[in-house]
């Protein structure tokens, strides 16, 4: 017996040196994909296919717990499965924010937000038309003021010049005949009228 062992031991090569184990490929280890955040919470197997998962990745769970509190995951996915993928991306994030504001205001929901910005954004006009209107006036303003100070240039006349003035002047004297012999008169009207009152009219 001790005979055989020993034969069979010396006939089987050591699996160190087996050549078939040498030339085997290693196995290739398999890529396990996680399931999109609306499987997960689902609890579900994700298709290869899935429609939620290109809208839905496992980064962003809170998005689909959101979403499907409101509209559930059937009529998220109804919505999805009618529409071409162009559209789908913008009905997520639309469903999104409707299921946040539902949310946040059960009553109004995305409607009274809605409005609360259709009212900001009536103010916003009512005050750019107010600036507006105020800055027509002001140019209005602007142009009658610019067009009054070229009436009044036009109509001003051209000043005479020194030498004019200096003859004029020497033609025509404040102190002319005239005016001597009135002051004449005045004088001897004065004395006239201080002989009669006695006192004179000044001191």
């Amino acid at each position: 017996m001790e005979c055989s062992d020993s034969n069979t031991s010396s006939a089987s090569p050591p699996l160190s040196q087996s050549p078939t184990s040498s030339s085997s490929p290693s196995p290739v280890p398999q890529v396990v994909a996680s399931p999109c955040a609306a499987c997960k919470i689902l609890r579900r197997r994700c298709a290869e296919k899935c429609v939620l998962a290109p809208y839905f990745p496992p980064t962003e769970p809170v998005k689909f717990t959101i979403a499907h509190r409101v509209f559930g995951a059937s009529n998220i996915i109804k919505f999805l499965q009618e529409l071409p993928e162009a559209q789908r991306a913008d009905a997520v994030s639309s469903m999104v924010y409707e299921a946040s504001a539902r949310i946040r205001d059960p009553v109004y929901g995305c409607a009274g937000a809605i409005c609360q910005l259709q009212k900001q954004v009536n103010e916003l006009q009512a005050q750019l038309a107010k600036a507006q209107a105020e800055l027509v006036n002001m140019q209005l303003q602007q142009a009658n003021l610019v067009a009054l100070i070229c009436m009044e240039m036009s109509e001003t006349p051209q000043e005479s010049s020194p030498q004019q003035s200096v003859d004029d002047f020497i033609s025509s004297p404040p102190h002319s005949s005239g005016g001597y012999q009135s002051s004449i008169n005045f004088y001897e009207e004065n004395n006239s009228l201080n002989s009669m009152l006695g006192e004179p009219l000044w001191t």
